[in-house]
């Protein structure tokens, strides 16, 4: 497929994951505790994933997801699902001032179960517009579950997790084909944070075109050649906790390496001064369609249906309307315990397609 699945201009799809209730939270972290069970769990959840499926549509929303609301990371969902980790072997402290622990890669990686296959089913069942379930990318696995000191023995090169991790994208997605799943999106904040040199000193990453070509160009091709009849996006960002970016810096160092990609569309932020200007955008590529950030989720402010037509003409001036969508910039809270506001997170989402509808009137 290499069309957006509806002929609607400007259409508008969640990134991803939005923020959970407390008592959502409690129910993760209980089942993360073995509290309770995995089932006890699931039948809590799906008392409540229909409300924020409801709460996506009654925004206006194409596309949407369930809100990763059965999910404590956005990451971590691939290790509950695989084995071969160990978890809270990893601790990061990241450049947002959160600690962050996560499960290290010991023994060779088997997919268990179905990673978001389960929960997809069950969106499915219950949305009513085009549902989109995103997956992380190998390249974002690899850096926050392959280490040299826990993994090597198994995994002596992070290029060799990667390779490890591809099949087992490769199979979830074509479940979600099977389940009939209109758009699949994999995260890969870890390519826009290389375009931070404060991120590639405190990482060691002394070898960006390796990252680049061979971890994410090569891995993501991996993942989607040849699989048809579902539109495929990569999600990118500077990644956030408490409405704090990790990393700053503009697409430049990146954006060739998206034409290279076997994908339809890249989601990307430019709401957020940290992307530091839509002019990179006279360089994308012609043959990809443009997923617009038009809602900063970092900033408390509520947008206006105007702010966002002013966002998507601005890039019109780069992109065709025709080869647009429109987003937020990230989803608001890739961790479970991300401090964000679901009543602001709907206002965000309700302009967001309102400005959507004022930009078909205008140019349809």
């Amino acid at each position: 497929m290499t069309n957006l699945p509806t002929s609607e201009l400007f259409p508008t799809m969640a990134v991803g994951s939005l923020p959970r209730p407390r008592w959502v939270q409690d129910v993760l972290a209980k089942r993360i505790a073995a509290q309770i069970s995995e089932d006890e769990a699931d039948a809590m959840l799906d008392a409540a994933i229909p409300s924020i499926i409801g709460m996506q549509e009654q925004a206006g929303l194409d596309f949407i997801s369930d809100g990763e609301w059965r999910r404590e990371s956005y990451i971590k969902v691939f290790s509950e699902a695989v084995d071969g980790f160990e978890p809270g072997l990893l601790v990061f402290g990241s450049a947002v001032g959160a600690t962050l622990r996560y499960p290290a890669a010991v023994s060779k990686l088997l997919r268990r179960r179905p990673i978001t296959a389960g929960a997809a089913k069950f969106l499915a069942k219950h949305a009513k517009a085009n549902v989109i379930v995103t997956l992380p990318s190998a390249l974002t696995i690899s850096h926050r579950m392959w280490s040299r000191e826990h993994s090597a023995a198994v995994y002596p090169t992070r290029e060799a997790f990667v390779d490890a991790c591809v099949p087992i994208i490769r199979q979830e997605i074509k479940d979600l084909v099977e389940l009939g799943v209109q758009a699949v999106q994999l995260d890969d904040p870890c390519l826009v944070l290389l375009t931070d040199p404060g991120y590639r000193q405190r990482n060691a990453i002394t070898n960006v075109d390796q990252e680049i070509e061979l971890l994410s160009i090569r891995s993501v091709n991996a993942v989607t050649e040849g699989i048809e009849d579902v539109f495929l996006s990569v999600h990118l960002c500077h990644a956030h906790h408490n409405r704090k970016h990790a990393t700053k810096g503009p697409y430049d160092m990146i954006l060739p390496a998206l034409e290279k990609m076997t994908v339809q569309r890249f989601a990307m932020e430019f709401a957020t001064p940290d992307a530091e200007g839509i002019e990179v955008l006279r360089d994308f590529p012609d043959d990809k369609i443009l997923g617009l950030g038009v809602v900063d989720h970092t900033s408390h402010h509520i947008e206006t249906p105007d702010q966002i037509v002013s966002r998507v003409e601005a890039a019109m001036q780069y992109v065709p309307k025709e080869r647009m969508t429109l987003n937020t910039d990230c989803g608001f809270a890739p961790s479970s315990t991300n401090p964000m506001d679901l009543d602001e997170a709907y206002l965000k989402l309700k302009a967001m397609c309102q400005g959507a509808a004022l930009l078909r009137t205008k140019y349809g």
